[in-house]
């Protein structure tokens, strides 16, 4: 021990040290390269954890958007093409301009054919109020030959009525008139009475038998009078009926063929807004704004219904598909915050959502989906489509600097609170 003691007093050359100078211990410097290398593992430890636990990424990502395929409606030879390869346009932007010549023609014949349509179904409309008025008229006028009719019987029956008392009227004369033949025959024989009183009491019988015959004429005059008013009332009558009869459905003609004359109005009406439409197909415009591409259409050209004419690519409406692996989606919902990293642009960064998660793996959507029951089953981690859709695309990038098929790193906030104040996330 005292050796030991001895050794550790003995620092001597230290003392001609100058005290204004202190020497650091050798290994001072070791400790702070433990302590700074112990601090970046440490570090290191963090930023993985956040980066396995708070965030999910991927680089199987990539921009997305709707190419519209621009094509024709209707046939017809080329006149003018507006745009080139490359070229940016707008929404409504005139295209390409088909020869209207004979979609004009088309459209001035269904307006002429309109106003003929028109036409009728005002004469056919205005004849619905006369036929009810002359049907109505019908049946109030045979109503009143009916009992015109039916008056003439009556009076006719009363002549015949008249004609049979004067029959009786008659034969009581020529009864009477006989009488005074017979009593004046033997008065006449015995010179009692003249020859004259008698010649005329035989001319009376004889005159009160004509009237007799002429009244028993009468009285068939009359009865014949009353069977043919009694068959003008039949006929009065059946007309009345048949009038009655018939209004309704001459009205119902009537109606029908207002109505039919209405609808071939609405079809020449239907026929006018076709032929208007095909006229302005004529005028092929940019469904959206974007850039042209693939353009295979020129002046001269003869187009036929469906045929492309040249593909739009939007710059606006776009989002991001990022296919996440199977295992990266237990914490992963709509309405997440996504950090999104370009490729293009040196990892320049925009602002997203997680909008939608696929409803299958991308195997199961190719053209040969795995079966996996054929005994071959291989088991591969599988990878979903997820949307991520933009929130501040406009913000950052006013230059439409973002094209569909650019490569993404999108960085999903899996433990992050959810997007505010966008369309689907209260």
């Amino acid at each position: 021990m005292a050796d030991t003691e001895n050794e550790k007093v003995q620092p001597a050359p230290q003392a001609a040290v100058d005290v204004g100078e202190p020497v650091p211990p050798a290994n001072s410097n070791r400790r702070l390269m433990v302590i700074g290398v112990i601090l970046l593992l440490i570090l290191g430890a963090i930023f993985f954890y956040w980066r396995s636990t708070f965030t999910e990424d991927t680089d199987d990502a990539q921009v997305d958007g709707n190419l519209y395929q621009v094509s024709s409606r209707v046939t017809g030879h080329v006149v003018k093409v507006y745009v080139d390869d490359n070229q940016t346009v707008q929404a409504g932007q005139l295209l390409v301009e088909i020869d209207p010549t004979d979609y004009q023609v088309a459209l001035d014949q269904a307006q002429a054919d309109l106003a003929n349509a028109q036409a009728q179904s005002v004469l056919a409309s205005t004849n619905v109020p006369i036929t009810s008025t002359t049907v109505t008229t019908n049946v109030t006028t045979s109503a009143s030959d009916v009992k015109g009719s039916a008056d003439m019987v009556a009076q006719d029956e009363k002549q015949v009525e008249a004609a049979t008392a004067r029959v009786d009227q008659a034969r009581a004369n020529a009864v009477k008139a006989q009488l005074d033949v017979d009593r004046y025959t033997p008065l006449v024989q015995k010179d009692v009475i003249s020859k004259q009183q008698y010649d005329a009491a035989v001319a009376a019988a004889a005159a009160s038998k004509a009237a007799v015959l002429e009244a028993e004429s009468d009285v068939l005059a009359a009865q014949n009078a009353v069977e043919g008013a009694r068959q003008k009332l039949a006929q009065a009558q059946a007309q009345s009926a048949q009038s009655v009869q018939n209004r309704p459905g001459q009205i119902r003609v009537e109606e029908s063929r207002a109505a039919a004359a209405e609808a071939a109005v609405r079809q020449a009406e239907a026929r006018v807004e076709q032929a208007r439409l095909n006229l302005s197909y004529t005028n092929i415009t940019a469904p959206t704004a974007g850039i042209v591409n693939k353009k295979n259409v020129e002046i001269g050209a003869n187009l036929s219904v469906g045929q492309d004419l040249m593909t739009i690519i939007p710059l606006t409406d776009l989002w991001v598909t990022a296919n996440f692996k199977e295992t990266q989606l237990a914490r992963m919902y709509p309405c997440q915050a996504v950090t999104l990293k370009v490729d293009a642009y040196g990892g320049r960064k925009f602002s997203g959502r997680v909008t939608q998660i696929g409803g299958a793996t991308g195997s199961m959507l190719s053209l040969f989906p795995p079966e996996n029951a054929t005994g071959n089953y291989v088991k591969v981690v599988q990878r979903i489509p997820v949307r991520v859709d933009f929130t501040n695309l406009q913000q950052e990038d006013g230059d439409y600097a973002l094209r569909p098929g650019l490569s993404v790193t999108p960085e999903v906030e899996v433990k992050g609170e959810k997007v505010r104040g966008v369309a689907g996330c209260p």
